[in-house]
This record gives C-alpha cells, sequence and structure tokens, in this order.
C-alpha cells in the first residue's frame, strides 16, 4: 500500500468519460487516497480527456502547462482517457509534466502506473472485458448513476475517432451489468443511465439490449432506465416495443442523425437516410405517444451544399425535437473526413451553425413551455443555487428547480410545473411522498 495522497480527477468530454472517471476515483481511493477539493490541491492529477473534438488535445496540454507552473510541489499528473489512446507517447515527448499515460480500456492499471510514475509508463493496451473484470465492486452512487455496458464502435464514420480510441464493439456480459446495477441501486440510485458508444448495438451471448432493459428494469430500487449513445441503425423493433411495454423506461431518446442530407449521410458513411431516420421516430412516437428526441448535428462537412444544409434544417423541423446538441465540422488526424476535398470555410459553418442552434433553441423552448401548468415526477439530484433549493430532472430530462421543503436528494416528488425556460423549468413539490 503506497503513502496515502490526495487526488483529483478533471473530466473532459461524455457521460462515459464520466463513468470512467468514477471508476478511477475508486481505485485511487481503495488505494488509500482521498479526493481533494480541486487539482490545485491535489497530490496526483488525473486528466481523463475526450478526442472528439478539433482542439480537445490543445485543451488538455493547456492544463497540464497549468500544473506545471502552479505553485508548491508539483503533482503526479497521469493523462488518461481518449487523447491518451490516440497521442501515446507522443504526450510524454511533448510534455515533461506528465508522468502517466494510460488509455481509457486500460485505467483499471492506473493504481499501479502511479506507483511507477517515476519511470513515465505509457499504457494503451485495448482489453476492454479485462478492464471491467479488474474494477471490482462500485463502492458509490448518484441518485442518477451511470453505468456502462458497451464500449467501442464498429460503425467507422468518416469523422469519428472512437473505433481508433475506443476499439471495437465489446458487450459486457449481462450478469456483471446487472449485480453492478442491483449494488447501485443498493447504494441509493434510484435511475440507472446505461451507456456505450453504440449502446443499442449491445448484445451477449443470447441477451440483447431489449431483454438486458426489461432485466435491469426488474431490480428493486431501479425507478429509471435512461440509456445514450444509440445509433438509428440498431434501434430494433424490440428495443422501440420495450418504450411501450417498460413503465421504467423514460420516454426520451437521444438519437443522433448529424445530417439531412442523404448524399453527406452515405458520405459520412451513416447507413441510415433522413427518411429511415424520420420512420424510426414515427414508431418510437406510436409505441409511446409522449416520447421525447434529442438529437446530434454537425453542419459543414465536406462538401455540404447550402441545399443540404437546408435539407438539415427540414429534418429537425420534421422531428420536433426536445433538445439537440450541435457542432462546427472539426477535421480529426487519421479520419478519412479529413483529407476530403471541399473542406468549408470556418465562415460558413459557423453562420450555419448560428441558424441551425437558433431553430433548436426555439423547438427546446416550445417544448418546456408545453410544461407549464402539468405535474409530473421528479428525481430530486442536487442542490441548486439558493439555500432550499434543490434541483431534479423530469422523465423528459429536463432540469427542474424546486424548493425543497422537507424532501431530500434521490427522493422522487411530484411537481406542479409553474415557470419554462430555454434549458429548464421551475416548479413546485405537489406530493412528497417518495414514488
Amino acid at each position: 500500500m503506497p503513502d496515502p495522497r490526495s487526488y483529483f480527477v478533471k473530466t473532459f468530454g461524455c457521460q462515459m468519460n464520466v463513468y470512467d472517471s468514477e471508476r478511477m476515483a475508486e481505485l485511487l481511493e481503495a488505494e488509500g487516497h482521498t479526493q481533494a477539493a480541486s487539482a490545485e490541491d491535489a497530490d496526483i492529477v488525473v486528466l481523463n480527456t475526450c478526442h472528439i473534438r478539433e482542439r480537445a488535445s490543445e485543451k488538455v496540454y493547456s492544463e497540464i502547462g497549468r500544473l506545471k507552473h502552479r505553485d508548491g510541489p508539483k503533482p503526479i499528473v497521469a493523462v488518461a482517457g481518449c487523447v491518451a489512446q490516440a497521442e501515446g507517447a507522443e504526450i510524454v515527448r511533448r510534455a515533461p509534466a506528465v508522468d502517466v499515460v494510460v488509455g481509457p480500456q486500460a485505467y483499471h492499471r492506473l493504481p499501479d502506473l502511479i506507483a511507477r510514475a517515476k519511470e513515465r509508463p505509457v499504457e494503451t493496451d485495448l482489453p476492454t472485458l479485462e478492464k471491467f473484470e479488474a474494477l471490482g465492486k462500485r463502492r458509490k452512487a448518484a441518485p442518477s448513476s451511470f453505468l456502462t455496458i458497451q464500449e467501442g464502435c464498429d460503425k467507422f464514420c468518416t469523422y469519428c475517432v472512437v473505433p481508433y480510441t475506443r476499439g471495437a464493439e465489446v458487450s459486457r456480459p449481462a450478469a456483471a451489468i446487472l449485480e453492478e446495477a442491483r449494488r447501485l441501486a443498493g447504494e441509493g440510485a434510484r435511475e440507472i443511465v446505461l451507456l456505450g458508444q453504440n449502446v443499442n448495438a449491445y448484445r451477449h451471448d443470447r441477451t440483447d439490449f431489449a431483454a438486458l432493459i426489461a432485466e435491469v428494469a426488474a431490480i428493486e430500487g431501479v425507478a429509471r432506465i435512461r440509456y445514450t449513445t444509440s445509433h438509428p441503425a440498431d434501434m430494433t423493433d424490440a428495443l422501440i416495443d420495450a418504450h411501450r411495454t417498460i413503465d421504467k423506461l423514460m420516454p426520451y431518446l437521444h438519437l443522433p442523425v448529424q445530417s439531412g442530407s442523404n448524399r453527406v449521410l452515405k458520405a459520412m458513411n451513416r447507413s441510415h437516410t433522413a427518411e429511415t431516420y424520420l420512420a424510426i421516430i414515427e414508431k418510437l412516437r406510436a409505441a409511446r405517444a409522449d416520447m421525447a428526441i434529442s438529437g446530434d448535428f454537425i453542419v459543414g462537412f465536406p462538401g455540404e451544399t447550402e441545399a443540404e444544409f437546408e435539407d438539415t434544417l427540414a429534418i429537425i423541423r420534421a422531428a420536433h425535437y426536445a433538445q439537440a446538441y450541435s457542432f462546427k465540422y472539426s477535421a480529426r488526424p487519421g479520419t478519412p473526413a479529413a483529407d476530403m476535398d471541399g473542406q468549408i470555410d470556418e465562415d460558413v459553418k459557423s453562420d450555419r451553425l448560428h441558424r441551425l442552434q437558433a431553430l433548436v433553441q426555439e423547438q427546446q423552448l416550445a417544448f418546456n413551455r408545453a410544461a407549464l401548468g402539468r405535474t409530473m415526477p421528479i428525481l430530486l439530484e442536487r442542490p441548486g443555487k439558493r439555500d432550499g433549493q434543490l434541483i431534479g430532472k423530469s422523465p423528459w430530462l429536463q432540469s427542474v428547480y424546486v424548493d425543497a421543503g422537507s424532501t431530500h436528494i434521490g427522493d422522487i416528488v411530484t411537481v406542479e410545473i409553474e415557470g419554462a425556460f430555454a434549458n429548464s423549468l421551475a416548479g413546485r413539490i405537489a406530493f412528497a411522498e417518495a414514488a
């Protein structure tokens, strides 16, 4: 057992990185280390990185530089996650302040790597299932807790680095997932969020994703189930039907489309068309009338014309999103799209992004305003900015602010919605009994 030290894990990127950070923190605490309030106060700093967006690695190097020049003793700095996987030993060469580099499939070895920090080890193997077997039991749970069930991607979208940084699609055994879900529920989790790069591609032996959801729903203490991120190619009829038959499965789905132009979708190596994507949404809303949809969009993909961008605006108008995430195309080194002809000028991309986001924000505000006067169950998750205020989530993933009264984080309460804003709702607790 090493001498106990303080640690801080800084997370960049997606929900899967949040999950990974939680597990790395558990590994460090199992070694006797304690969490520091900030990176400035920590003996060990882990930067859990994302490589999806342009300049992601530059943000990491900026953070490394800041740590290098902090006052007092210098920390052990570990770079983890997808930038670590993509750049490996180059990080050690470029940034002398970095002591450890560990990829997203090898972080179960983090305590040993930190113990060997003087050697400046680099570990970027991709033994996904070995990692999960080595992580051990969950030690903590939040009211809404992440649970990774699948990693990697076999889709090879031409703009995306995930197949190279996370590896091929691998699904965890159902028994291990259910054991982790039971432990989370036993520690107070009311909602389980199932995670994967292509979460609905999950399949292990004879258990498909719809069957896994049904088994999680049967666990005592689990009141809500969500999942992200989905791919249209894996939205099976069984999964769509699960939204009709499993009450604990929330009426909200994040289903990225990326573009409304079929030519652009083909260039992206997306297997759906605008028509098949909208048909999936129609099936989902037939299965559950209150289904809310969110999406992802990339504007300014190489070769995208103004007319093709208008096709994207058209699919947004047709889908009626509750919210959406949108980005300017950014070339990722090593991906096919980075070398395509027809790279779009940054000013054009910025203009298109602004117009797309204005439409999405209009839809999101309309969706939130439709909640005015309604009552709905809210899972209280964290404190608000004001004394006595708590923030929870609606079934449709809206943030809802309430005066807590005698309620507590982890309660599910019935709330009457009295205010609707661009990014949140406000309400009054009508019934405080746990659901």
